[in-house]
């Protein structure tokens, strides 16, 4: 008897959301969430997401795109984000960003051993490309491709930011890990993408807020960590796909330069250490897009979605 998870409270039919339940830690149980979106037909094909940083799934165009390829679509909200957030729960923490690794075989096993398929594609945007980079790296069973939308893979900054200010981090994250770290936060980017703003987006904005989560040092911490791991060099087997915005702009006001750039990460980072994530990468810049390449107006994401289909065509549905 195939296993049938109650429908997604957020998005409603045809998305089914199953809780997944982990250990305690100091703040009480942990959860994870996997929302689902069959294919029209009966397929062995999936396609698994992992949002970013302050974000969640409910980009209903991006598993659209999947299921009229053919691919039953699962997305996964990581342990204290979005549907997986719990009241008692300090968002988005984790010291080491391995603590995902957890969530994210726990959806494969479901995806593959469950639910029976056997290509499968891994997608992630931001601070979940970095993770699933890393999670890749160790390999997984029908593991077709990896699919990084903008992956953090560099602080964004000046050399000093990225060297004398990484030690002190690392320093303070160990001995201090729940330490707020002070930031300037702009509302900017959250405002190109909700549609009660500058937008066309429509999102829960307690669960992907217009100013951002704090960033705790213990947190940062095991982002650098991350980091550091894949500037020594990872081994992922499988073909890999890098998208980004075609440049970086620094808009602290809602001006159209916003709408066409990525005012989040530095894309001379991202496109320098794609090449450090495996043996078979292939890297475009989508000039036009922003930061989150599929949530971009829509000529820049229609060719973001060519460039991911001829990905597909070309290294891992042959």
């Amino acid at each position: 008897m195939s296993f049938e998870a109650p429908v997604d409270e957020l998005l409603g039919p045809p998305y089914t959301a199953e809780t997944i339940d982990f250990d305690e830690d100091e703040q009480g149980p942990i959860v994870t969430t996997l929302v689902k979106r069959e294919a029209d037909a009966p397929t062995r094909k999936a396609v698994l997401y992992v949002h970013g940083f302050n974000d969640y799934f409910f980009n209903t165009a991006y598993a659209d795109w999947w299921v009229a390829r053919g691919y039953d679509f699962y997305a996964i909200d990581l342990r204290r984000y979005g549907r997986s957030l719990r009241p008692y729960q300090t968002p988005n923490f984790v010291a080491d960003v391995r603590e995902y690794f957890d969530d994210i075989d726990a959806a494969w096993g479901r995806i593959t051993d469950r639910d029976g398929h056997d290509h499968v594609v891994a997608t992630a945007h931001s601070t979940g490309g970095l993770t699933l980079a890393l999670w890749a790296d160790e390999g997984a069973p029908y593991l077709a491709g990896v699919a990084l939308n903008a992956p953090w893979l560099d602080m964004r900054g000046s050399l000093w930011l990225r060297t004398a200010a990484t030690a002190v981090v690392k320093q303070l994250g160990a001995r201090q890990p729940m330490r707020e770290i002070t930031r300037e936060i702009t509302t900017v980017y959250g405002e190109t993408l909700h549609r009660d703003y500058a937008g066309e987006w429509d999102y829960d904005l307690k669960l992907k807020t217009l100013e951002s989560w704090p960033v705790y040092a213990g947190w940062l911490r095991a982002i650098r960590t991350a980091h550091a791991d894949v500037h020594e060099g990872l081994d992922i087997a499988c073909p890999v796909l890098v998208l980004s915005s075609g440049a970086t702009v620094d808009a602290r006001e809602l001006k159209d330069e916003a709408h066409a750039n990525d005012i989040v990460l530095d894309v001379a980072q991202i496109r320098r250490w794609s090449t450090a994530l495996g043996r078979h990468v292939t890297y475009v810049g989508v000039d036009g897009a922003m930061h989150d390449v599929f949530l971009s107006r829509e000529e820049p994401r229609n060719r973001a979605y060519d460039e991911l289909g001829r990905w597909l065509e070309a290294y891992v549905e042959r």
